[in-house]
């Protein structure tokens, strides 16, 4: 029990960053929001979001759960933590780097909605989010 709460106050406490986060990125402040997902990343899971940048995309769910012993509310949590570097990455006009924060955020996301019981119309739209923000930059890539 003492852990699903944990987890959930983790998850709230997320959101209300990637708010804060996000109303940066809005007012075009690109800095300052990068120093707030830095901090996302150390004050909710411990770590330097380089940490998690180094893990290649085909090993991230394995080395989470195995070398790491990351939860399914873990993985919920980087998956936010990388869509939003992705959004910090597309604000930046850094095409490339936000395509590879958007996949590695969506292959968390349908790693954790596989193991999820319930449905949830929040997170369904949270992945059709990352898909098309996927397909958006492919597109853009092949009109250059």
């Amino acid at each position: 029990m003492y852990q699903k709460d944990f987890i959930l106050r983790m998850m709230e406490m997320m959101a209300e960053m990637i708010a804060i986060f996000l109303g940066l990125i809005k007012k075009g402040d690109t800095e300052q929001a990068a120093r707030c997902l830095d901090k996302a990343y150390r004050d909710i899971l411990k770590q330097d979001a380089a940490f998690f940048q180094k893990i290649p995309t085909t090993e991230l769910t394995r080395q989470l759960i195995e070398e790491h012993h990351y939860t399914n509310g873990h993985l919920k949590i980087l998956s936010e933590l990388f869509f939003a570097e992705g959004e910090l990455r597309r604000a930046q006009k850094k095409d490339p780097k936000a395509y590879e924060f958007y996949k590695k955020a969506l292959i968390l996301f349908e790693f954790v909605e596989k193991e999820a019981a319930t449905f949830s119309l929040e997170r369904e739209e949270r992945g059709w989010l990352l898909k098309n923000r996927l397909e958006e930059l492919k597109l853009k890539d092949t009109t250059k």
